[in-house]
């Protein structure tokens, strides 16, 4: 069944909340219109169901670094993580502030500011234009030793990102921007001094507005890299998401330009995810093999809120065929699969 192409810009939302359109732009083109979500007949509970968040990862050949902020309408979650692939350990810290108090986010994916700070504790994003943001973290006592991050991350010139509106039941929706090959430069400092550059890392964005049922799932898998002949190439992938089938998480990023995926099939053993994952597209262009090297676990247990997600952490191997027919070959890259479950 084919994808829906959003085109035009326009509101998320119409005024009794429903979705103005579904399906994916390789824009944002989409305004997220908070003020007319209809789910309760009481206007100012609105938000309270309202979840959003800015994911930032820096991926190297030697470790993963990732900074969030988001909103969860009752609760503010501010984190970090650091992965060291050569020692297979990882270290991650989280703050909770109740109703997001301290908590800033933008409007949208293109501009604005998200900010979190507590006496030296601070997390700072912020996007100078869409193609040039900034990361600034001091993060004191992260990991007994402290972390630091001064990065300037730059989207190529219009490069395409994955970008798609799934609708849910009753008015709830999920509306989410994934860029892959992101440009970063700067310096992270923990248990050493990191130089972070285009030749040694890619960044990653994950941004997400919506109203969830309460229980939710997903499935979201993603790599970048640069090939032999100096082409960069990412993939987003996810499944368990929305009611639509004409609505994917799908696509494969050439050079910055999409290629859309319809549905693609994950195999693999559910009890024991550190075991090999075959992927395949249903129009057979994208063949993966997914072959884990160490599994990161994070758990929420508050009231309200109970998480379990597990990512992945292995390499990517197999090819993706264009249109054309031309054969592109994937070995080893090193990417991730998050398997999550949420009461929220």
């Amino acid at each position: 069944m084919k994808n829906l192409e959003i085109k035009d810009f326009q509101k998320l939302l119409n005024d009794d909340g429903s979705l103005t359109a579904i399906g994916w732009a390789r824009f944002p083109y989409l305004e997220p219109n908070a003020e007319s979500i209809r789910i309760y007949p009481i206007k100012s509970l609105q938000n309270l169901r309202l979840k959003r968040w800015q994911y930032y990862a820096i991926t190297t050949p030697t470790n993963f670094f990732s900074f969030t902020i988001s909103h969860v309408g009752y609760l503010g979650l501010v984190f970090a993580y650091v992965v060291d692939f050569e020692k297979r350990t990882y270290h991650e810290e989280t703050i909770n502030t109740p109703f997001g108090a301290g908590v800033e986010l933008p409007k949208d994916s293109s501009g604005g500011v998200a900010h979190y700070e507590k006496g030296d504790l601070k997390v700072l994003f912020k996007t100078e234009t869409d193609n040039i943001r900034y990361i600034d973290v001091n993060w004191p006592k992260f990991g007994g030793i402290g972390l630091k991050a001064n990065l300037k991350i730059v989207i190529p010139k219009n490069q395409e990102s994955v970008v798609n509106v799934f609708p849910f039941e009753k008015n709830r929706f999920f509306y989410t921007r994934k860029v892959n090959c992101m440009e970063a430069t700067g310096v992270i400092e923990y248990d050493k001094s990191y130089n972070i550059n285009p030749e040694n890392a890619f960044g990653s964005l994950d941004w997400g507005f919506g109203v969830w049922p309460y229980k939710s799932a997903w499935i979201w898998g993603s790599f970048s890299t640069r090939l032999h002949d100096g082409s960069t190439l990412g993939i987003n992938l996810g499944d368990k998401i929305g009611n639509d089938p004409r609505v994917t998480d799908n696509a494969v990023i050439l050079n910055g330009k999409i290629y859309k995926l319809g549905k693609v099939k994950f195999e693999y053993d559910p009890e024991h995810l550190e075991k090999e994952w075959r992927i395949k597209s249903s129009d057979n262009k994208l063949k993966l093999t997914f072959k884990p090297f160490m599994v990161r676990l994070a758990r929420t247990n508050l009231v309200l809120l109970k998480s379990v997600l597990y990512q992945i952490f292995g390499t990517y191997s197999g090819s993706f065929t264009r249109d054309n027919g031309e054969k592109i070959e994937i070995n080893n890259v090193i990417g991730w699969i998050e398997e999550h479950n949420a009461r929220w």
